[in-house]
């Protein structure tokens, strides 16, 4: 154990790891931004988040450099500087790539708890994207921070193994959820009838888990699995709907400090560990001998060929694809197995469909039509599965705004034609 500086440990032409979104350390923030000029010549990697990961390593200093799994404003910034690049890649595309096809990194950073009496420390709140780099990385160095919970996880590490040790309180990074509103209710509600009692859900953060939570009230032993465990997950705890004899499985803790209590108290179980484990089509496909997986995620817009747009808005890319294509395939495989994509159905105050005649050059195609199960706004479900060409376009624009499905019943009109 040290005093030392983390950031001292920085020279120029290295590639370092560092530790984001629940784990980020914000000793090693500190350290950076205080001795800025070590960050000249170093490429910084790490899964930031947008909206969540709030530290800028390009800023640092106009000579670093940044690597990036999604579209953060700082990345953007890079990216038109010529100091960034965006990997095109999805997590389990993203994982094989850290593992096994990039260059091992220079220097490898964690956020851990401090060592048990045994010298061993836990990934802390994450053990996602970490465990794939360490076991490579040339150089280790860890911020073992008390504050972090020590819970059960695939990975841990030896403080042998740590060329450089600080121990430090610092506070850890807080996301708060959103308000739930009308509209996200609804589409909760719907969300809900596609559930049955002993399903393992698959969600992540934002208004509509919340409201999906509060809707679930009624259901019993249910179950998750997911890349990260958010603050919804509580709301089902508190309602009596969770199986609290299973074990939920997940890559990351993702909320503040009451559900950083709340997973601390162990109730009920729960075992984190890295994206092959969480996303992988082994794992997933396991779930289907046992119960059924129901995936639930978010989208930017849904076309009416059932094709969806996840990562592009206003013409801007505004994350990734993520852990939704594995999470479609791995629910699809599974026997009764549901891949649930919700959304409301305008944006912009209602002047913008989300649900679109087709995607067009504004979009990308982060799933294929030929995945499209069940689709849900706040007007209801369209259950596309099988669905032909004309009954598909027609059950999603039943659930569009009604002032857009005039618009949206011409569009597709137009679209037979060409067909």
């Amino acid at each position: 154990m040290t005093t030392a500086s983390l950031s001292r440990l920085l020279a120029p032409g290295q590639r370092v790891w560092l530790p984001t979104m629940a784990n980020q350390s914000a000793l090693l923030v500190d350290q950076l931004q205080a001795d800025p000029e070590r960050a000249a010549g170093v490429t910084f990697c790490g899964v930031q988040f947008p909206g969540i990961d709030s530290f800028d390593p390009l800023a640092l200093h106009p000579q670093a450099r940044q690597i990036g799994g999604f579209m953060t404003a700082g990345l953007r910034r890079g990216i038109a500087q010529g100091r960034a690049e965006l990997l095109a890649l999805d997590y389990l595309a993203l994982a094989r790539h850290l593992q096994h096809e990039a260059p091992p990194f220079d220097i490898a950073f964690a956020q851990l708890t401090p060592p048990d009496a045994d010298g061993w420390c836990a990934p802390g709140l994450s053990a996602d994207f970490t465990p794939l780099v360490w076991p490579r990385a040339k150089r280790r160095a860890a911020h073992l921070n008390p504050r972090l919970p020590r819970l059960a996880s695939s990975f841990r590490v030896h403080v042998s193994e740590l060329d450089l040790a600080v121990e430090a309180d610092a506070p850890l990074l807080d996301f708060h959820d959103p308000a739930v509103g009308a509209t996200e209710a609804r589409i909760g509600a719907h969300v809900a009838t596609l559930v049955r009692d002993g399903d393992t859900l698959q969600f992540g953060i934002g208004a509509v888990p919340l409201s999906l939570a509060a809707a679930l009230s009624g259901h019993r032993r249910l179950r998750f699995h997911g890349g990260m465990l958010p603050s919804a997950v509580m709301t089902l705890d508190a309602a009596g709907a969770l199986d609290r004899d299973a074990v939920m499985t997940a890559g990351l803790v993702l909320g503040d400090a009451a559900l950083r209590d709340w997973v601390r108290g162990g109730k009920p179980s729960l075992r984190l560990t890295d994206v092959t484990q969480t996303h992988g089509p082994a794992a997933l496909a396991a779930l289907g001998s046992t119960t059924r997986f129901v995936a639930i995620n978010s989208a930017v817009e849904v076309d009416l060929f059932g094709q969806v747009n996840a990562e592009r808005a206003n013409g801007m890319l505004q994350a990734g694809a993520g852990g939704l294509p594995a999470f479609a395939q791995g629910a699809l495989a599974a026997p009764g197995g549901r891949l649930v994509i919700a959304l409301p159905s305008t944006a912009r105050g209602g002047t913008v469909s989300r649900i679109v005649p087709a995607l067009g050059d504004g979009g990308l195609v982060t799933l294929p039509r030929h995945l499209a199960d069940a689709v849900v706004t706040e007007h209801g479900v369209a259950e596309l599965r099988a669905l032909p060409l004309d009954a598909r376009a027609n059950a999603l624009i039943a659930i569009a705004d009604p002032a857009q499905r005039g618009a949206l019943s011409a569009a597709w009109d137009d679209w037979r034609r060409k067909l």
